[in-house]
């Protein structure tokens, strides 16, 4: 592996020392490294890097290198959709649990040369949302959320297929990928799933019941969400924690297993389960320890 694209994002701290950093440890290796032409001005002290259209440049890279947190990481997969590069994110933010390296380990780097890492391929969500006169199309590698605001409950019902689930009194639904469990779907009380398994998580925001508890579907089915809350009440979608989109009580919205894939790259075997137990575990090895 020769051939890299630099996705910075300049708002995390020490992103962009730590991009120059990478750049210059690629390019002794013998790498070849491009990145977006509106990056140019920060990368202007090393002759080397070349510039382009990210779209495109992801097309030709073999891999694509995200600096900043796990929100970079996600933004970038899907700037990437259509390429077969593969994905290395390397953390400068706070929790960074989908990244595979910190920025204080890019020395191994090296690795990308000789083949030393592991592959992990990701599933990723689609969602239309129908409305009367367009549809609005969405894509997720961690999740596609419905919800209100001002920790209000309302009424939805959620199909698999032409099945009922359930009609539900809640703040909200998750509906989430394996990547996604570790996000937004574990703070609701969801399960931890291995990000390579193949399947839609649903996990109901504080639900007004005693008894709901999170639900796995088989990944082909196609998950229908519909509300009666009242329109004065406003009900959000959002996909992968972007801008939400107003979701009206006569529009419904379906979600189905995308037929894209994200190849994320891992240092490790045991890279997930490191990151559970150095990551998610914090707050509780910190108590214990005190």
């Amino acid at each position: 592996m020769h051939n890299f694209v630099i996705y910075p994002n300049f708002q995390k701290p020490n992103a962009l020392t730590c991009a120059i950093e990478a750049c210059v440890r690629l390019h002794r290796l013998g790498g070849k490294i491009r990145t977006d032409r509106s990056h140019q001005k920060y990368f202007s002290s090393l002759e080397y890097v070349e510039y382009g259209d990210f779209s495109v440049l992801a097309q030709e890279a073999e891999a694509v290198i995200a600096i900043g947190g796990d929100g970079t990481l996600l933004r970038c997969a899907k700037e990437m959709i259509g390429s077969r590069s593969l994905l290395l994110g390397v953390n400068t933010g706070h929790m960074g649990f989908m990244t595979g390296l910190e920025a204080t380990q890019l020395n191994e780097l090296e690795n990308l040369f000789c083949g030393e890492y592991f592959r992990s391929r990701r599933m990723l969500l689609e969602a239309v949302l129908k409305q009367e006169e367009r549809n609005l199309h969405f894509l997720a590698l961690n999740d596609i959320v419905v919800s209100g605001f001002y920790g209000k409950v309302f009424p939805f019902s959620v199909m698999a297929n032409e099945s009922l689930i359930g009609q539900y009194r809640a703040d909200g639904i998750v509906c989430s990928t394996p990547t996604g469990s570790t996000a937004y779907a574990l703070s609701a009380g969801g399960p931890l799933m291995e990000p390579e398994l193949s399947c839609i998580e649903l996990t109901l925001i504080c639900p007004h019941s005693l008894f709901n508890r999170p639900l796995l579907l088989s990944a082909e089915r196609t998950v229908t969400i519909r509300h009666t809350a009242d329109p004065e009440r406003p009900i959000y979608i959002s996909a992968d924690g972007e801008h939400p989109v107003l979701f009206q009580p006569e529009d419904s919205l379906e979600i189905r297993k995308s037929g894209h894939t994200v190849t994320i790259i891992g240092m490790r075997e045991s890279g997930f389960f490191d990151s559970v137990n150095q990551k998610l575990m914090q707050s509780i090895k910190g108590f214990s320890e005190k």
